[in-house]
This record gives C-alpha cells, sequence and structure tokens, in this order.
C-alpha cells in the first residue's frame, strides 16, 4: 500500500501494559514516517516487525514525557546500529536542547547526520516538508505547552494516459509527459490535442491528521478539513470532563464533534487514560455524534 499506519502507543500519560505511550509509523510513497515516541517505542517497533533504520522524518508534536521520553533511546540505538543516513526531526521549540544536552551529559556525542526544525507557536498552518509525492503540514492545538497536530497529504500526481485516444491522434509519444501534466499540445505538423481527450483524471489524493494532545479546539477544524483518517486524542470519558478541562484533554465526544464538523472519512480514538480498563464507553459516547469512529489498538493498522 502506498498509505499505511502502524499504531504504536495508545496510552495517555502512564505506559500499560495493554497501551503504551504514543507513538505511530506512517509508511507513505517511500517515505517513512515516526510521530511522537514515547518510552518503549523502539520495543512496540521490534514487536510489529518495523525496522528502525528506515526511519526518515521524526515528528514531535510536543515535550511532554509520554511523547519524547523514547527518543534519546531510539537515537542512541540507531548509532549503535551504525546509522549514517540523514533523520530529519520536526517539533517544537526546546527539542533539539534536549536531545542534545541529555546526550552531552551522558558522554554519547551525536555524530549521525541529524536536521532539526524547530516549530514556532502560530496560529497558521507550516508546511515542514514536501517533495514530489508528499507535504506534511503542522498546526498549533490547545494544550498545556505548545503542541502542534500534523497533516499528511499525498500530492496530485500526473494524468492517466487513454493509450486508445491518444494513438488515434497520430502525434508523437514525446508529447505524453505534457499531456499527463495537463498541457494541451500543438505538434509540428500543426495538430491539436487537448489534454483532457486523451487522459484520464489523476486518482484522488489522500490525507491523514494527527491531533494529539489538546482540549476541544475548532479551530482545527479547517486546518484537517475532509481528510479521510483523522488520529484525535480522547484521553477521557465524558464523567471525567471536568478533568479533561483542567488538563487540557479531550473527551471522547469532543473528539466525535470534531471529526463530524471537519467531515472527514474516519475517526481513530486514542491517547487513552490508564485509569480505563475498557474502551467501550469511549467508543459509545463518540459514535452518537460520529458514527465512523474506532478506537485504535496498539499495533492496529489502517491501509488508505
Amino acid at each position: 500500500m502506498d498509505f499505511k499506519i502502524t499504531i504504536l502507543g495508545t496510552g495517555a500519560a502512564i505506559p500499560t501494559l495493554r497501551r503504551g505511550n504514543s507513538a505511530q509509523f506512517i509508511q507513505c510513497h517511500q517515505r517513512q514516517i515516526l510521530i511522537d515516541c514515547g518510552e518503549g517505542t523502539q520495543l512496540q517497533m521490534r514487536k510489529f516487525g518495523l525496522k528502525f533504520q528506515n526511519v526518515q522524518i521524526i515528528l514531535i508534536s510536543h515535550l511532554h514525557g509520554d511523547h519524547i521520553f523514547g527518543l534519546p533511546g531510539l537515537i542512541g540505538t540507531m548509532q549503535l546500529l551504525g546509522r549514517n543516513s540523514p533523520l530529519l526531526i520536526i517539533g517544537p521549540k526546546g527539542l533539539k536542547s534536549f536531545l542534545l544536552s541529555l546526550f552531552e551529559i551522558i558522554g554519547l556525542p551525536v555524530v549521525m547526520p541529524i536536521e532539526f526544525k524547530e516549530l514556532e507557536t502560530k496560529k497558521e498552518v507550516i508546511t515542514v516538508f514536501s517533495d514530489k509525492s508528499i507535504e506534511i503540514k503542522a498546526f498549533p492545538l490547545h494544550h498545556r505547552i505548545a503542541t502542534f497536530g500534523y497533516r499528511i497529504n499525498e500530492k496530485t500526481g500526473k494524468r492517466g494516459l487513454d493509450k486508445e485516444a491518444f494513438d488515434k491522434t497520430g502525434v508523437s509519444i514525446a508529447y505524453i509527459d505534457k499531456l499527463k501534466n495537463g498541457e494541451d499540445i500543438i505538434d509540428n505538423n500543426g495538430v491539436h490535442v487537448r489534454y483532457e481527450d486523451v487522459t484520464f483524471p489523476p486518482k484522488p489524493t489522500i490525507s491523514y491528521a494527527y491531533c494529539s494532545d489538546t482540549a476541544y479546539y475548532p479551530t482545527i477544524v479547517e486546518h484537517i478539513q475532509g481528510v479521510d483518517l483523522l488520529y484525535h486524542e480522547a484521553t477521557f470519558a465524558e464523567k471525567e470532563r471536568s478533568r479533561a478541562e483542567v488538563t487540557y484533554h479531550s473527551t471522547a465526544s469532543d473528539a466525535a464533534k470534531i471529526a463530524q464538523e471537519a467531515k472527514v472519512g474516519k475517526l481513530i480514538l486514542g491517547h487513552l487514560s490508564a485509569r480505563y480498563n475498557t474502551d467501550s464507553k469511549h467508543l459509545e459516547e463518540a459514535r452518537i455524534h460520529f458514527n465512523n469512529t474506532v478506537v485504535a489498538k496498539d499495533g492496529d493498522i489502517f491501509n488508505l
């Protein structure tokens, strides 16, 4: 598949035997992306058959321990295994000093090539990575410290060639790329060919958004509008709404309302508090507002 998400950790602050801390592994058009890196992430990667050295980009939502305490260990393992390929780490301001200071204290210099891209808290969407196939955008969430959500978008590909229609034009195959790029052409013999007549529209693009941690924050709706798949934190059920408000977290109902307003394709709930032995209440409360909802479990895979 071109777009695959493996959920590595679905718990909140305290890891348990059922739910590890936040982390996800995204495979998208030959890009291997890790989102957040809570304690135990590298063990989860081993458990689910994912290779450390394949990670090219790491996206960190914020600097709370349940989202970053696995990162020093992962970097250390990468170095021990002899990694020399570049790694891009994106996250809030302070991430670079956190990592490099820790390695300096323990006497383990970072020698592998790492590029840090630190984000300032702003209201608008920021493009943090872009290549010919995908783009990654960051946007602010509403938590106790600077926190970012991420949206990964496929870029629109070339149009498909209608070979039968193209062959009837009699023009040279040298013009195919222009036609597939949506350009009309006139060949050396003066033959005019409209791209719509000999090509098919490109396949629909796919998008994924990750929102953890955040209070209920309708501002993000415009940033995640229409995504095929949304992961949104649901730390608490409605019974603990007062606790959610104090800690700047969401309930399952909050997450579902965001999904409904943003008209997403499917909602994944995660970042559940360790106080819950079952996710049935979260699912019940969310589906009142947005039926196409699931609660993630560690190891779940979503193919888009």
